[in-house]
């Protein structure tokens, strides 16, 4: 005959499993739903509040429409295609993000390095990026005329050839509507003022969008 007391205690072995395995499913790690910015000091905030930078009013702007990603921005000022490249698998691996946004080269211009290089690497950062299972956005840049026409024009052809190889989402010109625009840049006439960074944002954010609704 089973007894009251018997019913209980088989009740509370019961519950003591389900309470184990209910704690064993809160400490399994949640996959995050990372997006990965790797820039330079466009992306960095270079002398601004880190809170003030685009990066920063991206991850605003997603937590005020409702989407649950966070933006991990392993932006490094002065940075190249070479050290963003060098960098990379570090990253992927640690944050595996589904988006990569790839804002580099506007140093390897201003440094006059060879464009094929510079093309080299973004191609190689887009491939990374592909192979860990990350979509990627690849933001443009474009340098001054006193480079000289040739090596101005390959410059910005740089990312819709790679753009185009790769199949990825291209911004042509990130600081569209920034650069050369009085107030829209630092002292140094490179990096853009706080002002600003809400313009970069609206830049990009029609393909970061397009993104997010590719994903829904």
């Amino acid at each position: 005959m089973i007894t009251l007391s018997d019913m209980g205690s088989a009740l509370m072995t019961v519950w003591k499993r389900c309470a184990a395995v209910f704690l064993f499913l809160l400490a399994m790690p949640v996959h995050a739903q990372n997006i990965l910015l790797v820039g330079d000091s466009i992306s960095a905030a270079f002398g601004l509040e880190i809170s003030e930078g685009w990066g920063s009013l991206l991850e605003q702007r997603l937590t005020d429409e409702g989407y649950p990603h966070s933006v991990i921005n392993a932006s490094v000022s002065g940075d190249t295609t070479a050290g963003g490249l060098a960098r990379l698998p570090g990253l992927l691996e640690e944050f595996e993000p589904e988006l990569v946004i790839i804002e580099l080269g506007g140093n390897d211009g201003l440094r006059a390095l060879p464009l094929e290089n510079m093309q080299q690497n973004l191609s190689a950062m887009v491939s990374l990026s592909q192979q860990a299972g990350a979509d990627v956005i690849l933001l443009g840049m474009m340098i001054p005329p006193n480079y000289g026409p040739r090596y101005a024009d390959g410059f910005a052809q740089v990312f819709h050839q790679v753009a185009e190889e790769r199949d990825v989402t291209l911004v042509p010109f990130l600081l569209e509507g920034v650069g050369g625009v009085e107030g829209m840049m630092q002292d140094d006439g490179v990096h853009p003022t706080a002002a600003a960074q809400p313009l970069l944002l609206d830049n990009a954010w029609p393909a970061i969008r397009l993104w997010l609704d590719s994903i829904e």
